[in-house]
């Protein structure tokens, strides 16, 4: 008997993304099918190193913000 007799899927996986591989360096690769699709769609293999540069702008300006919020207000 296997395990997978009579076992259905309650939650449906989605298809993959199309993913694009590329020979290139990081920044050139991440620079190749724009900043935020590599970072926000995963489009090839840099999307977790574009993701932490995305969230280190994100929270530099966030931080920002925030410091001239409470020296001028």
């Amino acid at each position: 008997m296997s395990e997978d007799d009579g076992v259905v899927e309650r939650i449906k996986k989605r298809p993959l993304p199309e993913f694009n591989d590329t020979d290139s360096g990081i920044f050139e690769g991440i620079l190749e099918d724009g900043f935020l699709n590599v970072a926000l769609n995963d489009s090839n293999q840099f999307g977790p190193h574009a993701m932490i540069i995305l969230l280190g702008v994100v929270a530099s300006v966030t931080g920002l913000i925030l410091l001239l919020g409470m020296k001028f207000i």
